[in-house]
């Protein structure tokens, strides 16, 4: 069962439009991240010679652990907002990729789509995780996706957020390389990395405007602790090319597990998936950037947890329910 959680492709908006955003656009989900003591979660692995970053909250309960996969030039903390609520139920877990955050790049220097799915996967035979549930932002979706090819038996469910792997196979003006111009313009600039400085409404939005639609309304410490801290690290380039380069539209069928799909990656995109993967369904999030999982973290959790509770097929729940807008 797949499904699909996607803004509809909504492009920057300018300062003076955050009033439209709602009220709970940016709001914080609740257990509040900042509870938590992060830095006692922190925990590593080696695979293949790499030392993964990754941190592991909750216990396993009833429920199948899962795994966050973050995008490209991010890190685990892109989660931050998720991870409290879905650690409630169940064992969640938020890495590092090679090359990204506190992960330093493969042993052998390649960095690829199909090596990071090996790469998830293995992460999760280390831990003995068995099956999970797999979500995945941007390159994480791309990511997460593969995996599910990959490895079939690893996957229960599949959520793509603003998955790429559709426009940016096509050309490289696709928005993957708009996302990634971006992710260059945070890692040069020593403002936005800086703490008091990202904490200025301004340095929000010319920071995040390509990837947030209100980026002005992310809390501070959110924008910095979950976005700007991870800019600038090795695997960058490599990475991008890696999704540029990469092509499974021919292959993405071949994904049988209930999936989930939620964007700068267009709406068409959804669609897209939607046709290819036989069990799933989309979710279009008003209004939304690229990241909603930080943007309307409360509306997103609500939508993922609703989903990973699920029985039977995804496309039967889309009549049901239809599309999820937040205002």
């Amino acid at each position: 069962m797949a499904r699909k959680a996607l803004s509809p492709g909504a492009p920057p908006t300018t300062p003076w439009r955050d009033r439209e955003a709602g009220d709970d656009y940016g709001a914080t989900a609740f257990p509040d991240w900042r509870d938590t003591n992060w830095v006692d979660e922190l925990k590593r692995v080696e695979i293949d010679g790499t030392p993964i970053n990754y941190v592991d909250l909750g216990s396993p309960g009833l429920h199948e652990p899962v795994v966050l996969v973050h995008g490209l030039g991010g890190q685990w903390q892109n989660w931050l907002e998720n991870i409290p609520r879905l650690a409630q139920e169940r064992r969640v877990l938020a890495l590092d990729l090679p090359g990204h955050g506190l992960t330093p790049p493969p042993a052998d220097g390649e960095i690829s789509i199909s090596g990071y799915g090996r790469c998830v996967d293995a992460f999760c035979e280390q831990l003995g995780l068995g099956k999970v549930a797999l979500v995945g932002n941007s390159m994480g979706g791309f990511v997460s996706a593969e995996v599910a090819i990959q490895f079939p038996e690893r996957v229960s469910r599949l959520v793509l957020v603003s998955a790429a792997g559709i426009s940016s196979a096509d050309a490289l003006h696709a928005p993957i390389l708009t996302i990634g111009r971006l992710a260059f313009a945070i890692a040069t600039n020593t403002a936005a990395r800086d703490r008091a400085l990202a904490s200025r409404p301004i340095t929000r939005h010319a920071s995040l405007a390509l990837v947030a639609r209100h980026p002005r309304l992310l809390k501070p410490d959110l924008a910095y602790e979950g976005f700007f801290k991870g800019a600038g690290k090795p695997g960058f380039n490599d990475a991008l090319r890696a999704c540029l380069d990469y092509d499974f539209r021919d292959r993405i069928a071949d994904v049988k597990v209930p999936t989930l799909k939620d964007s700068i990656i267009p709406v068409r995109d959804a669609n897209e998936f939607e046709r290819l993967i036989s069990d799933s369904r989309k979710v279009v999030m008003k209004d939304t950037g690229h990241i909603p999982m930080a943007e309307r973290p409360r509306a997103f959790n609500d939508v993922l947890v609703g989903f990973l509770a699920e029985t039977g097929r995804a496309e039967e729940k889309e009549a049901a329910d239809g599309e999820s807008q937040a205002a």
